[in-house]
């Protein structure tokens, strides 16, 4: 194919130079009559040029015209025609295959990616922030706000104005939880924003995820596990003071109008210390909870974490020393800081230290360490490791609930009270444990 148009264009040249050379040789010759005809051959050259450049022209043109509107359809070369169309024919043929298969290739994942998104729980909707118009909406977002269709934000507005303005203001970042009246019904939605730019505009992509059962669950069995806690502690104190106080009450009775004699006044002096003693631990309990719940704001400023670790085992140096527990600092980086509140984050250091001298006493070679990192991409990472008794999944499970203490004289809030002032710092604490082998406790600012 492409040897024939090579051929014909050849034999086209050489007709025109043929042409034009013939007419020259017989003017120059005095046969200037007969120059007429060789100058047919150099016209028949010209205009088999022509058409065929004007041809060439009209199908690249059409062709792109196909292209532009993504027609690939249309068949190439079904018709015999000169040797130069069916060579660019060809090729169009093989771009078309080409543009099919990408064209079926796309689509195909579009389906795919369709489908999942409409199997999905979470709500998507994705629009242009500029004009707000929607390009996006699953089935699952469509059930949760009971919307039948949505073509611009606006619609969203006219129904939930409240939510459309939090959505204007969603930045991509840590979600946000919301709470939106959806008919009789409030839903608390989790939302989470990204943005994107293609061809010159901007889309903003939003998750919509119903977080409500999984907070109520999550509510009821915090709400459950601390009534447990507070029902022990305090029948743990009602009723020996109940039964102290009948037990009085039927002494005094048995004793009628008579005044009490040494034995009984000493039995009942006895039985009131008993009964102030027990009501200052129940007051002393309700204290201890309250302060659970009325930790002061942070004040975040930068701190030098090996300035806090300083801090911290200066304080506990006797201790550490008359228990013979060595310690180890491991700080990669000495200039490494956090943004914390010093004095809630030296509470939190304090109270894993004193953990952890617990755990390790009586243990062979007892050892705390106490190391900071902070990993590239991540945030950074403060962690108090002991090689003490450790704890099994049992005890692991319980260690942040108010008031649950495996230790005789514990208060049972350390753990409950670092992880308030962890939340408050938007931050994170995690145990690890194994019996036998130790603890490790891990903060992440």
């Amino acid at each position: 194919m492409r040897s024939s148009y090579r051929r014909r264009l050849g034999a086209t040249v050489l007709g025109l130079a043929a042409g034009v050379g013939g007419a020259g040789w017989l003017s120059a010759h005095g046969y200037g009559a007969w120059a007429a005809l060789p100058l047919l051959l150099s016209v028949w050259a010209v205009l088999d040029l022509y058409r065929s450049h004007v041809r060439l022209q009209d199908e690249l043109t059409e062709f792109a015209a196909a292209i532009r509107y993504r027609d690939f359809t249309r068949q190439y070369g079904r018709q015999q025609h000169r040797p130069e169309l069916q060579l660019l024919h060809a090729h169009f043929r093989e771009i078309n295959a080409a543009f099919r298969a990408m064209s079926l290739e796309k689509e195909t994942q579009y389906q795919h990616l369709q489908s999942m998104l409409e199997l999905i729980n979470t709500g998507i909707l994705s629009y242009e922030p500029d004009t707000g118009a929607v390009w996006w909406l699953n089935g699952a977002l469509k059930e949760q706000l009971r919307l039948p269709h949505l073509k611009n934000i606006s619609g969203l507005a006219r129904r939930y104005p409240e939510l459309t303005a939090q959505l204007t203001e969603l930045r991509p970042g840590p979600p946000q939880v919301v709470s939106v009246p959806v008919g009789p019904s409030t839903v608390r939605l989790l939302l989470a924003a990204s943005v994107f730019q293609t061809d010159g505009r901007q889309y903003k992509l939003v998750a919509f995820q119903n977080v409500g059962e999984a907070l109520d669950e999550t509510e009821a069995d915090a709400w459950q596990k601390l009534l447990r806690v507070l029902t022990h502690e305090i029948m743990n104190s009602v009723a020996p003071i109940a039964s102290l106080a009948e037990t009085l009450q039927q002494r005094l009775h048995a004793a009628g109008p008579k005044p009490p004699d040494a034995e009984m006044r000493e039995d009942l002096e006895l039985g009131i210390e008993t009964i102030k003693r027990r009501s200052d631990g129940l007051l002393q309990f309700a204290s201890t909870y309250r302060s659970l719940s009325k930790i002061a704001a942070p004040t975040l400023q930068p701190l030098r974490v090996y300035e806090v670790f300083d801090a911290v085992l200066h304080l506990l140096q006797p201790k550490l020393e008359q228990k013979g527990i060595g310690v180890e600092l491991l700080l990669p980086d000495p200039e490494l800081t956090l943004q914390a509140d010093r004095v809630l984050l030296e509470q939190v250091l304090i109270n894993l230290m004193v953990n952890a001298m617990d755990a390790v006493a009586g243990r062979p070679e007892p050892r705390i360490t106490l190391t900071a990192t902070a990993p590239a991409g991540s945030r950074p990472l403060v962690s108090v490791t002991d090689n003490g008794a450790g704890m099994d999944l049992e005890v692991l499970d319980k260690v942040f609930v108010p008031f649950f203490t495996t230790k005789k004289n514990g208060s049972g809030i350390g753990l409950s009270l670092c992880k308030q002032i962890m939340l408050l710092h938007k931050g994170s604490i995690q145990v690890r444990s194994a019996p036998e082998v130790g603890t490790a406790v891990v903060l992440q600012f």
